[in-house]
């Protein structure tokens, strides 16, 4: 009974043995899985990272084009203001020029008959 008592004893503790060496695997086999999931969930997280960086770059560009395409047209129509209102101080340029031209003439003529 001592010898199957021992046998029992030495099967206990290998199984027991054996068992743990499982555990340890498996536990190796977790942390494997694990970190390969980490670097697959990083890989996610930087294609993501990247994919907003795009579509960040993206409408920014979009944002800038609009704002230099106003202030064309900002430009544009300044431009044209510039040459309406330009025309029309002109024509006051000229108006003026005239009357000042009529004084002129009509002090010319007062002069030459207040000599007479």
């Amino acid at each position: 009974m001592t010898e199957s008592q021992s046998r029992y004893s030495i099967v206990e503790r290998l199984t027991s043995r054996k068992l743990d060496i499982i555990s340890s695997k498996t536990k190796l086999t977790e942390e494997v899985e694990e970190a390969r999931y980490k670097v697959e969930k990083l890989k996610s997280d930087l294609t993501n990272w990247e994919m907003n960086i795009k579509q960040d770059i993206e409408r920014t560009k979009r944002e800038k084009e609009m704002r230099i395409k106003d202030a064309e047209r900002e430009a544009e129509d300044i431009s044209r203001r510039k040459s309406a209102v330009e025309k029309s101080l002109n024509e006051q340029i000229s108006a003026i020029d005239e009357a000042l031209g009529r004084i002129e003439k009509i002090s010319e003529s007062a002069s030459i008959q207040s000599q007479d």
